[in-house]
């Protein structure tokens, strides 16, 4: 069992940048499909980016794409959203989660990270 834990999140203006992170605090994430999911005020739980096993592939919902990159390190268990151009409508809890079967469904979620852009 992978057992995930979100960071990074925090309130901060509309332009500016954060950068979250999930670490896999029990069990390792190398062997896995990682993904980005964010749940806004009000709305249902939305996809934001994916990365492959590998690193090589990455997706992102169109929200989000050219201001948000995914990343992952191996070695150090974890999983990065670099978030860059905030926008108010990006203000949302942001969870990780693993893909351990490479079918676009997820296994283990971590809790999330509230990230809040605002005047």
């Amino acid at each position: 069992q992978v057992q995930l834990v979100e960071s990074g999140g925090g309130s901060v203006q509309p332009g500016d940048s954060l950068r979250l992170s999930c670490a896999a605090s029990r069990g390792t994430i190398r062997d896995y499909a990682m993904a980005w999911f964010r749940h806004p005020p009000g709305k249902e739980r939305e996809f934001v980016a994916r990365i492959s096993l590998k690193g090589d592939f990455t997706r992102y919902s169109d929200s989000v794409r050219g201001r948000f990159t995914i990343s992952r390190d191996d070695a150090k268990k974890t999983l990065y959203l670099q978030m860059n151009i905030l926008k108010p409508e990006d203000t949302a809890v942001y969870t990780c989660a693993v893909d351990r079967h490479g079918l676009g469904t997820y296994d283990y979620w971590g809790r999330g990270t509230q990230v809040t852009v605002s005047v």
